[in-house]
This record gives structure tokens, C-alpha cells and sequence, in this order.
């Protein structure tokens, strides 16, 4: 099965990213946690980069589709809280967006298009849905573009802040009730 195998070869690799960063891991090692041949894997995969570009895009999918499936139908401070928690149950996608964008920081990563991409796409979005939902201004007084850029802010650092202090479980509840906030609703 091809699906399956690629899968397979998408989990090593993010366990590697996770563990090394792009410029410290190896195809040999992604082949090697995988079960395969370089070759192998370069069947499935023609580079490095492409690697880490679907493992990237892997992490994407898997979030959007677990608050899709699972949370459409909570209230948005709930949704983002959501995201939180699915981090905090999912280390590695955490640990992986981390490591790779410190690395595209410092001018090193393979991947800076994606992120710029990302983050574009995720502030666009978010203002829109803001926007949507509240017009030109939320009840708190805010622009859907302030909002949505203090939102993307606080699930990055407190993204940061878990993979510095893991033992912090109160960071779902935290989020819902800041943007309760943000948004002007009442906290849940």
C-alpha cells in the first residue's frame, strides 16, 4: 500500500525534524526510523525538501481536520482552545512547526515560503472570520486584524511556553477565556 507507506515514511520523518531540525536530519536517518533504504525513501519522496514540505503540510491537514471533525460546532474561544489541547496531546506536531521555524528564523531553513505562506494564510483567514461574524469592529473594540494577529501571537507563544514547561495543563482554559475577552463574549 503506497498511502499506508507514505504515511509511515511522514511519521519518521516528523519525529526526526522534531528531534533534529531540517539541517540536522539526514534522509538516511528518516529511511532508517522508517525501516527503509535511502532508496527506498527516495522512491516515496525525491528530496529533502520535498520531505519536509509534506510533513509540514501533514501537520496542517491533521489539525484542521481534527477541529473540523471534531469542534465545528463549539464557540470560537472553545475552537482555539481546541487547537491548544491538540497540541499539548500532540508533542511532536508542536515540537516540529517549532523547531523548523527557529531554524527558517535564522535564515537556515528550507522552508521559508511555506511559512511566510502559513502565517499569511492564517491571519487572512482568522480576519476574515472575524470580520464575518462581527463587521468592522468586535464587541471588545477591536479590528478583525488586531484580533486575528493577538490570536495568532498567543497560540504561538503559548506554544513555546508548553515545550519549555510541559507540566502546564492550564493553557487550553487560558486561551478560551482570553479571547473570551479579545472577542468581547463572556468566558465559558
Amino acid at each position: 500500500m503506497v498511502a499506508d507507506r507514505r504515511e509511515e515514511i511522514l511519521a519518521a520523518a516528523l519525529e526526526v525534524f522534531a528531534e533534529r531540525g531540517y539541517k540536522g536530519t539526514s534522509l538516511d536517518a528518516v529511511a532508517e526510523r522508517a525501516g527503509l533504504t535511502r532508496q527506498g525513501l527516495l522512491h516515496y519522496f525525491r528530496s529533502k525538501k520535498e520531505l519536509l514540505l509534506a510533513v509540514l503540510r501533514l501537520r496542517e491537514e491533521l489539525n484542521r481536520r481534527h477541529l473540523a471533525l471534531d469542534h465545528a460546532d463549539k464557540d470560537l474561544p472553545s475552537q482555539v482552545a481546541e487547537v491548544v489541547a491538540y497540541g499539548h496531546r500532540n508533542p511532536g506536531l508542536a515540537k516540529v512547526h517549532s523547531v523548523l521555524m527557529a531554524e527558517m528564523l535564522a535564515g537556515e531553513g528550507a522552508a521559508q515560503r511555506y511559512f511566510h505562506d502559513h502565517y499569511e494564510m492564517a491571519l487572512e483567514h482568522a480576519e476574515e472570520l472575524l470580520t464575518d461574524r462581527y463587521g468592522d469592529r468586535l464587541p471588545s473594540g477591536l479590528t478583525p486584524r488586531a484580533a486575528a494577529l493577538a490570536c495568532v501571537a498567543m497560540l504561538e507563544g503559548m506554544e513555546q511556553q508548553w515545550l519549555l514547561d510541559p507540566d502546564q495543563s492550564d493553557h487550553p482554559e487560558i486561551m478560551r477565556d482570553v479571547l473570551s475577552v479579545l472577542l468581547g463574549s463572556t468566558p465559558v
